[in-house]
Formats: structure tokens, sequence, C-alpha cells
């Protein structure tokens, strides 16, 4: 097992965890929330989702992969609301012609207060 943890994101390993684990040739990604590089947080719901996808193929990158080399994605929305829904689905659209498998799930907090979204992902890699 390989555990990456990429300078262009955040450390995690004061909250005791790494950004991703390959075991082979897949790569288990932790949720990514919409932290930037100093762990901090914009307001905004699509910009927090840009940041997840950001923090994605920062750690796909890595790897020598990218997003089409994602199988599965579970995104869990603080507070869904159709504006939230239609807000991820335009930035799926943006990174993505063939998506992924994906779960949507609801939740009412996440880890950090301000967190609005996290996007964890299983990707297999080339």
């Amino acid at each position: 097992m390989q555990r990456i943890n990429p300078i262009g994101c955040y450390d995690p390993t004061p909250n005791a965890y790494s950004h991703a684990v390959r075991v082979g040739n897949v790569l288990h990604i932790s949720g990514q929330g919409g932290e930037n590089v100093y762990g901090e947080l914009s307001l905004n719901f699509a910009k927090q989702t840009k940041q997840a996808i950001q923090n994605l193929i920062t750690i796909l990158n890595t790897q020598n992969a990218s997003l089409e080399h994602i199988a599965m994605l579970r995104v869990l929305v603080k507070d869904h609301c159709t504006e939230k829904h239609a807000i991820l689905i335009e930035i799926f659209k943006q990174h993505w012609q063939t998506f992924p498998a994906c779960t949507l799930i609801p939740v009412p907090t996440l880890a950090l207060e301000k967190m609005q979204i996290e996007i964890e992902a299983t990707a297999y890699l080339p």
C-alpha cells in the first residue's frame, strides 16, 4: 500500500488520515472538501465544489491519472437542495464527458462547520 498526501493539497495528517491510498492499480481517495492548500474554505457552494474537484485532480496527477480514471464517486452534500444539485451537475459536465458511477448523499453536516460538499472517489490507474 502507498499512502498519498500531495504537496498541492492541505496536510491531512493532523486530522489522522491520508488523502489517498493506492493498492495495486486501485486508488482510494478520501472525501475531498473545498479546502485549498491552506485549509481555507469559500462560503460559496460552487467554489467549494470546484476546489474539491481540483483536489481530486491534484491527487490523481501524482499517479499519472486523470478524472477519467475515476470509476465511482460518493458525493456528500450538506443541506442538499435542487439549486445545489443543479450547480453540481453543471460543474460535473465541465469536467467529465462520460460520467463515473456516482452516489449523492444528502447530509445535515460535514466534518467542518463551513464545509458544504465532500467528494470521495475510487479510481483505476493506468
